[in-house]
């Protein structure tokens, strides 16, 4: 039986104070004790980016950090940056270039694009793609997306979208 710890956290804003399993993964205790699905479970190693989220303001592989370790911490969701609109803008642009197709890794994409323009409102194509180059999508073959980057950092910065 593993330790129990408890820890006290702010997820998408609300206050959150949960005993966990010494060895819980961040992601599986969004997903299990807090039923907030929109983080998916992929490798289980850092590699896909799935389960993508920010925490204390930066990206973060939840297969990767302990939910102990987070006692104090501010976690954001896919859930909690949809639901203030942050994203709204990217979501709509992955929809109308068709960059969302199964959606699996859809979560992860829009938190990493999101991260992206926060600190580069204006990317090239290559850097788009080097900077979700973490971010593993089958289905699309990434031009869809980086397509749907491109065309938000274009509106955002006032410019034709291309």
């Amino acid at each position: 039986m593993s330790a129990e710890i408890a820890i006290t956290l702010t997820v998408n804003g609300e206050r959150v104070a949960r005993r966990v399993e010494a060895r819980r993964h961040l992601v599986d205790f969004l997903r299990l004790d807090l039923g907030l699905m929109g983080s998916h479970t992929g490798c289980e190693h850092g590699f896909c980016g799935a389960c993508t989220v920010r925490v204390n303001g930066a990206i973060v592989r939840g297969c990767l950090v302990l939910a102990a370790s987070l006692d104090g911490a501010q976690v954001e969701t896919i859930e909690g940056v949809s639901d203030s609109g942050e994203i709204r803008d990217l979501q709509d642009a992955f929809i109308a270039r068709n960059a969302a197709q199964c959606g699996y890794c859809t979560p992860g994409m829009l938190l990493t694009a999101a991260d992206l323009l926060k600190h580069n409102p204006a990317p090239t194509r290559a850097q788009i793609r080097e900077h979700l180059s973490g971010n593993y999508c089958r289905c699309t073959g990434y031009h869809a997306i980086v397509d749907a980057v491109a065309a938000v950092a274009a509106k955002r910065n006032g410019r034709a979208t291309p």
